[in-house]
């Protein structure tokens, strides 16, 4: 039972049996108290008398009594004095005050982003990143990390050269999971990105400042490690084995290093990880409860376990002896999707909050949504309702009609199942629009898996920025049934974006559509 006082009211909870107001929440002040006082609920049923003050207590047939200042179960009375108390020693002034429960403003709240980080195979930098991807370069290569020649899958998305140097501690870099590194870096860098340096970060109220960054993994690495010196002996193992493996902590940890004291969570929702953290951000910003919200995804699977397990499942290409060209989304040649890692993060700020501090805006977000197939762990629906109904419900959601949307950064992994049922339910959702460009960033950088939507949504935020939508590589031969009217071609397309679509699904049929706009 919680032993904190609450003030100026004190507050317990009736558990007459029968008495009607089993639950009720009671203010004591109201109904008298002291040292000669009877507590009585609404139905005039004695609940206190003594000396002391009541603590508030929540627990059902349990009023707490404090002796001493440490609370302690009352014990069970009859159903004629159910309410009697315990005499209690006096205890030390209640010090916190209750939050008054008010309605937060939320009314006209616009969310905007305002910053960007990235790792990725394609560089470590916004402009370098988004350059690769507009010139067509495929950062799909050799696996070096380890030997996997025993693998039939040999070739990832991999990170070459990452450096923590300026940007995490070097006694935690040695320390934590690789998705957590990307993670701290991507992080802090979009916060550089947004001009938020030590001056500006004195005048942030840091309650209303929260981070929501996701893994679909966590930390396999840590984890992995932790086994094998199980091994040997249980006192091997790092004893931050189990905090460093979660999939929260990376979010906790750039929260502890910015005192940032706002919502801090993360989502893990498999491939569609990063859109689950960008809406549920953004909604923390909608409903007053943050100002600024760090959000998206970090992951990095590129190891022993990670692939082996994707091998095991059958989802990966094999087309090692040319890497560049085994990720080609809509081809017909396509057997699967490239391995990836990395980390996206995006700053998300309430407008008028961006406006006072003079931040670049880089565009709006308006909304989005989620669904769920429920049909299969890893097929995707085949009538693709699932996918509609997501799309659909943010267009609803965010007040958009689906003419407006101009570009759509699809999920397209390269699977032959996935690819094509995305396709169509595009076309059903966009099929009238002749304006609409559709490509895949993964077609370059492989599946970075919960950190995809991230790196996606970065990509998108900067085609509404440049004016440049990327193209989609290694699209030779389209398969049965893909018409290339949609599919942004070979080279880089310019367009004039009106509003932008980027989705990201998962295993377990985890659909989820976000949606920007240049802002205006």
């Amino acid at each position: 039972m919680a032993s904190s006082a609450i003030s100026p009211r004190f507050m317990s909870t009736c558990t007459g049996a029968g008495c009607g107001y089993e639950n009720e929440k009671v203010v004591l002040e109201e109904c008298g108290w002291g040292s000669a006082s009877s507590l009585r609920c609404r139905n005039g049923v004695r609940i206190w008398k003594g000396a002391g003050r009541v603590l508030a207590s929540t627990a059902r047939n349990s009023v707490g009594v404090v002796d001493n200042g440490f609370a302690r179960p009352g014990r069970g009375k009859s159903k004629a004095d159910a309410h009697a108390g315990e005499v209690m020693a006096p205890v030390l002034q209640p010090v916190q005050e209750v939050a008054t429960k008010k309605k937060l403003p939320t009314k006209g709240r616009r969310v905007v982003v305002t910053g960007m980080g990235v790792a990725t195979p394609l560089g470590h930098e916004l402009d370098v990143y988004y350059e690769n991807l507009l010139e067509g370069v495929s950062g799909i290569t050799d696996i070096e990390a380890f030997d996997c020649s025993q693998f039939p899958t040999r070739i990832a998305g991999e990170i070459k050269s990452f450096s923590t140097d300026g940007w995490v501690a070097p006694k935690l870099s040695k320390r934590l999971d690789k998705f957590m590194l990307y993670m701290l870096t991507a992080g802090k860098k979009a916060l550089t990105d947004a001009g938020i340096n030590n001056d500006v970060m004195e005048t942030l109220d840091k309650t209303k400042c929260g981070v929501l960054i996701g893994s679909a993994m966590g930390g396999m690495q840590v984890f992995n490690d932790a086994l094998e010196a199980l091994r040997i002996s249980y006192k091997k193992m790092n004893p931050f084995c189990v905090p460093f493996a979660t999939t929260n902590m990376g979010s906790a940890i750039l929260a502890m290093d910015l005192g940032w004291m706002g919502p801090n969570y993360s989502i893990s929702t498999a491939c569609s990880t990063s859109n689950f953290c960008i809406l549920n951000a953004a909604n923390h910003i909608i409903r007053g409860e943050a100002d600024v919200m760090l959000c998206g995804g970090s992951d990095a699977p590129i190891i022993p376990i990670g692939l082996g397990g994707f091998v095991a499942c059958r989802a990966l290409s094999q087309r090692n002896e040319d890497p560049t060209k085994a990720s080609r989304p809509w081809d017909s040649g396509r057997d699967g999707f490239v391995l990836g890692e990395g980390a996206g993060v995006l700053l998300l700020e309430e407008l008028e909050h961006a406006k006072r501090r003079g931040a670049t805006i880089y565009a709006e977000f308006l909304g989005g949504s989620f669904t769920c197939d429920a049909y299969h762990v890893t097929e995707p629906h085949p009538d693709g309702t699932g996918v509609i109904l997501c799309i659909e419900k943010a267009l609803a959601q965010s007040g958009v009609s689906r003419e407006d949307v101009n570009y759509i950064n699809a999920h397209a992994t390269s699977t032959p199942a996935g690819d094509f049922k995305e396709y169509q339910a595009l076309v059903r959702c966009f099929g009238q629009n002749p304006e609409l460009r559709v490509n895949s960033t993964k077609s370059m950088i492989g599946h970075l898996l919960g950190a995809s939507g991230g790196v996606e949504a970065v990509a998108t935020v900067q085609a509404i920025r440049t004016g440049w939508v990327h193209p989609n590589i290694n699209l030779e031969n389209p398969s049965n049934g893909v018409d290339l009217k949609f599919l942004v071609g070979p080279k880089k397309e310019r367009l004039d974006i009106k509003v932008a679509l980027s989705n990201s699904f998962g295993f377990g049929g985890q659909n989820s559509s976000i949606l920007f706009a240049p802002y205006k």
